[in-house]
């Protein structure tokens, strides 16, 4: 599988506990984020929801994203994603089922 440098951010619930993340494999990550399988902070404070990623070219340019967005306000990082995602939706489905249709997403049970 090739690799594709990603910078992510994970939630508790709208507004609540935020993690930013980077990774090569961001299905993988998140699912073990999801599954409590990643020791610490995610899996403490019950961060599990993917609310905003950002794809890179090159594993240097999504780290040096990361650092920089780590170091930003909270605000900031709520800025971000509620410009992409205002309803903060939880993106996993669309992750890894990108050819299911909107309507059908939002009827399935979570």
């Amino acid at each position: 599988m090739e690799k594709q440098p990603c910078v992510y951010l994970l939630a508790s619930s709208r507004l609540g506990t935020l993690y930013v993340g980077v990774t090569s494999d961001l299905t993988k990550r998140v699912y073990e984020h999801r599954n409590d399988l990643v020791e610490g902070f995610s899996r403490r404070y019950k961060v599990h929801d993917l609310v905003w990623y950002e794809i890179h070219d090159r594993m240097e340019s999504a780290i040096s994203r990361e650092k920089q967005i780590k170091k930003w306000s909270r605000a900031a990082k709520i800025g971000l994603i509620e410009k992409r995602n205002p309803e903060w939706r939880d993106l996993w489905l669309e992750l890894v089922s990108p050819s299911l249709e909107p309507g059908f997403r939002q009827s399935m049970p979570e």
